[in-house]
């Protein structure tokens, strides 16, 4: 909860800027309760799906529940290799064209950096999360999360450009954690994608 605010759900938005106060896109921001995620499926409005399109990953930052199964469709008029090295999932989705989907089940929480071993300026980001807190900052920098339950917990910022650990930065949520007002700044330290 919102220090001094009424003791029921709360509402946390904030807005992410750069160094030079420019606003940060695509940025997950999460809250795990110090009393544990609610219990029950975690599930999101938008789709499991990251497709490929204009030599692209759309979205460019996916958020998907440990235990999901995203959709890779290609919707381009060549074919794609999918690859990821990344701690939270190693895999590959061989040549596939044009029409074509293969899917991967995430099952580790955690930033995978995704690549495609035909084009390699493809680049592509899925944060596997799980906590049913969680959303991805818009064009504008803003990000809200809703009805965060009462209590102590954490949230953490990732952001693939984020310096630190992880590419993460934590900030204490609750009783006794500074109050954030709705629409404060948060200034994250960027530097080139690792």
């Amino acid at each position: 909860m919102l220090a001094g605010a009424p003791a029921h759900a709360a509402d946390l938005d904030l807005r992410l800027v750069d160094s030079a106060g420019q606003p940060v896109a695509d940025a997950v921001m999460t809250y795990h309760p110090a009393a544990g995620a609610p219990p029950g499926p975690i599930r999101f409005p938008w789709p499991a799906e990251m497709v490929q399109e204009n030599v692209t990953f759309v979205p460019h930052v996916l958020i998907v529940p440990v235990g999901a199964t995203v959709r890779f469709p290609n919707r381009d008029k060549v074919r794609h290799h999918v690859y990821s090295f990344s701690r939270a999932a190693r895999f590959e989705i061989k040549l596939f064209g044009r029409d074509e989907t293969r899917s991967y089940t995430f099952t580790t929480p955690g930033a995978v950096a995704l690549g495609c071993n035909i084009h390699d300026r493809m680049a592509g980001f899925i944060r596997v999360v799980d906590t049913p807190f969680a959303a991805r900052s818009d064009a504008g920098g803003r990000v809200r999360l809703a009805g965060l339950p009462d209590g102590r917990g954490r949230i953490t910022i990732w952001h693939p450009r984020l310096k630190g650990k992880d590419q993460e930065m934590l900030l204490p949520f609750g009783p006794g954690a500074p109050a954030r007002p709705a629409g404060q700044r948060i200034v994250l330290p960027l530097g080139p994608v690792r």
